[in-house]
């Protein structure tokens, strides 16, 4: 989001400033200095409703032209939060902001973002919905169809174009599911085979598995997890994707790559969504396929069956290496756990973690494997880290698992 500056006046926000009036010397107003002044006038008359003593302001403004939020939150010396309600002129003053930066770019901000400390270091943000807004400064879609009316762009962030008009098209219910699979028997639609985009599922869900006790026992709040039946991984870029077991030797990778061209040509541009279920089996639904189908994200989707994968209209591998983890090969998983130690791996670490996941691969993962790499000290949970394993079925306990 642009700083205060953003709109081609040189400011500096991140130095203390006056609370006083400032005098305008030209007479003829330009509006990216009314931007600005807009923006201290926010600043100030909102410093002027916090408790005495305040140390820090933040305050949030999401605006269309049919629906208005905004959260001032005040912390005092204590680190206690005190909210507030923001004034009639503040509100009328927000508004005047965000109707004269429509001016600048591709449309107006939909949040304007103020923080603030007790000494005047301002920094005012203008959101544009680069990432997705949080819950409570997201307006049903009627808001941002409205506002689009009077403020049309010529693009929008994939996330919110998405979420406008998405219309439940990613969505495959079983009975959906079941239907499609016959007509497309009856079409002669098949998925295409993948023979080189991903190791053979019960690898890939040790590797998985592997890479997931490793961030575990780092005390990581990122990185994959295991489940039962399941493996989930969110990245730090918002790309992610589920890895779900289906009873029968089957399973299903699917997930979304943030901002995907696919997806991007879909909602801005009238193209047609990808056929991510083209010639897909009955048992790929809803139940089993990455929840970002419903929010009208999901950007692969490959099944597993009789010991291959398959996809429809998916992209190939290397264009979802950010939304799956390292479980490309068995050396990358390895390298993925030994860049996780507090210091540089050495060589009998790095031997270690390629330990582990030859050992996970073959179902017979233990407790001391794990030891190995990061010791037994307190410093890393190694029990947590081993019942990562023991979920997903390749430890010695879980042995024969992985011949699916």
């Amino acid at each position: 989001m642009p700083s205060l500056g953003g709109f081609g006046e040189n400011v500096e926000p991140d130095v203390p400033f006056s609370l006083g009036p400032r005098v305008r010397e030209s007479a003829a107003p330009d509006p990216a200095e009314e931007i600005t002044e807009l923006a201290y006038r926010i600043a100030r008359e909102t410093a002027a409703l916090g408790p005495a003593g305040w140390r820090n302001l933040t305050a949030v403004f999401a605006l269309t032209v049919e629906a208005e939020v905004a959260h001032l939150l005040f912390e005092d010396a204590h680190g206690a939060t005190v909210r507030a309600l923001p004034n009639a002129d503040i509100v009328d003053a927000v508004r005047e902001h965000r109707k004269l930066s429509a001016g600048y770019g591709d449309g107006p901000w939909w949040r304007l973002v103020v923080t603030m400390s007790s000494t005047g270091e301002l920094d005012v943000d203008h959101d544009y919905g680069d990432e997705p807004f949080p819950d409570d400064q997201l307006f049903a879609p009627r808001a941002y169809l409205a506002d689009l009316e009077v403020y049309p762009r010529r693009r929008l962030p994939v996330w919110l174009a998405a979420y406008l008009h998405h219309g439940g098209r990613q969505l495959r219910s079983p009975g959906a599911a079941a239907q499609r699979a016959r007509l497309d028997v009856v079409a002669e639609v098949r998925a295409t085979v993948s023979e080189f985009d991903f190791p053979a599922y019960p690898i890939m869900r040790a590797r998985w598995a592997v890479i997931a006790a490793a961030f575990v026992a780092a005390g990581s709040a990122r990185g994959p997890r295991m489940l039962p039946a399941l493996g989930w991984f969110e990245g730090g870029s918002r790309s992610g994707s589920t890895l779900y077991e289906v009873p029968g030797g089957r399973a299903v990778l699917s997930g979304g790559v943030w901002n995907a061209m696919a997806l991007d040509a879909a909602y801005n541009e009238d193209a047609e969504l990808p056929a991510l279920y083209a010639g897909a089996p009955e048992w790929v639904a809803d139940p089993v396929v990455n929840t970002r189908a419903g929010h009208g994200l999901l950007s692969f989707c490959y099944w597993w069956e009789d010991g291959a994968w398959y996809r429809g209209e998916s992209p190939a591998a290397d264009h979802l290496a950010e939304a799956v983890p390292g479980i490309w090969t068995a050396d990358t998983a390895a390298q993925v756990v030994a860049g996780l130690l507090d210091a540089e791996a050495s060589d009998r670490q790095r031997a270690a973690a390629r330990a582990l996941v030859d050992a996970a691969e073959r179902g017979v993962a233990t407790r001391e494997a794990i030891v190995e790499i990061f010791g037994d000290d307190g410093t890393f949970d190694v029990d947590a880290a081993m019942y990562q394993l023991t979920l997903a079925g390749v430890t010695e306990a879980g042995a024969g698992r992985a011949a699916l």
